[in-house]
């Protein structure tokens, strides 16, 4: 679905990144929005990092003070002024080094850049991703609840890393929840893990190999 998304005319690049951003770094929307270029570390090859410091939802020009339709607020969970580092995949600073390049972005500059220069709006990259579920799945899986929000692209994220037996202390500091919190939304998502875990076991409780008698015929071991 993301290099779908990046085959679209016109923004397609911009809009792959920024799923690709929520898909690898478990960000939420919001986080993903506030970015800017210097947040980004990004090196030529291998992993990179994201500094998340900021969030900035959709809350309607109605409700803040600058008439802005996003409101600057502090991390969800987290102290006032508080960050946190999150390692991206090296296919994610391939993507995002390519977009700072074709958008000639700046430093102080923001990392996925809406059309005039803005936030990316939540109507748009919503109307994308649906969109996208439409033309590249199956009726069946279409019309199904999974990945039906942007924000399903993090909890992707977030199982991929538990499955894959990252300790659950490290994905709540990468994804700015707590251990309780994951454990209580997430655990159910674990699979494929019983064969690893029953090996484990195995090999722990292992007894030494008993010795069997060998029953003897006529001096000579019986095939029975």
């Amino acid at each position: 679905m993301l290099d779908w998304i990046g085959e679209r005319p016109r923004r397609g690049h911009l809009y792959r990144a920024f799923f690709a951003t929520i898909y690898y770094a478990a960000l939420r929307p919001e986080e993903a929005v506030a970015l800017r270029v210097s947040d980004a570390t990004l090196p030529e090859t291998g992993w990179g990092e994201l500094l998340v410091h900021q969030a900035q939802p959709e809350v309607g020009s109605q409700w803040t003070d600058t008439g802005d339709v996003h409101e600057e607020r502090d991390l969800k969970g987290r102290g006032e002024g508080d960050t946190r580092l999150v390692p991206i995949h090296p296919s994610l600073v391939v993507i995002l080094r390519e977009i700072i390049k074709e958008y000639d972005l700046k430093p102080a500059g923001l990392l996925l850049p809406g059309e005039r220069g803005g936030m990316l709006a939540g109507s748009v990259f919503r109307r994308v991703w649906a969109n996208a579920r439409k033309e590249f799945l199956s009726d069946h899986e279409f019309k199904a609840p999974t990945g039906k929000r942007v924000y399903d692209l993090r909890h992707t994220c977030l199982t991929t890393w538990m499955n894959e037996g990252i300790p659950h202390a490290q994905v709540a500091e990468w994804a700015g929840n707590s251990v309780p919190v994951l454990q209580a939304i997430y655990a159910r998502c674990i699979v494929g893990q019983q064969a690893v875990y029953l090996r484990r076991v195995e090999s722990a409780q292992e007894l030494p190999k008993a010795v069997v008698p060998a029953a003897r015929a006529g001096g000579k071991v019986s095939a029975r």
